[in-house]
């Protein structure tokens, strides 16, 4: 499928924060619905395998950036021994949503900017986000400001798809995210143009190597990646030195 078929909505660099914060406030309610049945429940391995690499001491701080509904704060705190999480958002909507999914209660939930966490510098022995940085202007900035609250020795770590041109299955991938998707996304949520805008944000998503680098630029070091299901998923780890 020639992907540029379809005519793109991707927002200018100016108003992308705006647009991407009304559209998750948008699709907050079928957010979690939406994320099992697209990748038919693999996001929730993605998210452990995730943070199992964060290489948490015993009751760890960590801070899941982007956090949406919570889904990796909560299942930090579900490890065994557990990690003691704090999400971050600057959709309200979202964490609104994910308030009452735990039995165990809600964990600490902010609403704040990517750009400038309200934490001090060497908070965190992990800071992690899942499906965030395709959604941000300066990816470096971002990067750094999350290097910024993690105490050294500590790991920055990254979930994202990957480019569709990343995996060998490129041409059924591709058809999936710009055709299956979308409609699926529309009848489930009722919000075709939020589930448009998902798949095309990947396309100029930078490749595996290419984020890679941006960590290192962000002041990570040791920085590498493990590519998941067909390379169509990958995790980034870069560690906070102590000098």
């Amino acid at each position: 499928m020639d992907r540029s078929a379809q005519p793109s909505i991707l927002p200018a660099p100016a108003d992308k924060p705006v647009y991407v914060n009304r559209m998750f406030a948008r699709i907050a309610r079928t957010y979690d619905l939406m994320n099992r049945m697209m990748t038919g429940g693999q996001d929730q391995r993605w998210r452990r395998q995730l943070l199992a690499l964060c290489d948490l001491p015993p009751r760890g701080r960590l801070l899941d950036v982007g956090t949406g509904t919570g889904d990796i704060a909560y299942a930090a705190r579900r490890l065994s021994p557990p990690a003691s999480p704090v999400g971050i958002d600057f959709t309200y909507e979202m964490m609104a949503a994910g308030q009452g999914k735990d039995p165990a209660g809600p964990v600490p939930f902010v609403q704040g900017d990517t750009f400038a966490l309200p934490f001090a510098d060497d908070t965190f022995d992990a800071v992690v986000s899942g499906f965030l940085i395709r959604n941000v202007v300066d990816r470096v900035a971002a990067l750094a400001e999350q290097a910024r609250v993690t105490k050294p020795g500590g790991r920055v770590l990254v979930l994202e798809t990957t480019p569709p041109s990343n995996t060998p299955l490129g041409p059924l991938f591709q058809f999936y995210f710009f055709r299956v998707v979308p409609l699926l996304g529309g009848l489930v949520s009722g919000d075709l143009e939020a589930y448009r805008y998902l798949p095309q944000s990947t396309v100029g998503f930078p490749m595996p190597k290419e984020l890679q680098r941006m960590m290192e630029l962000a002041g990570l070091r040791h920085v590498f990646y493990r590519e998941l299901t067909f390379g169509s998923v990958a995790i980034h780890v870069g560690t906070k030195t102590r000098d």
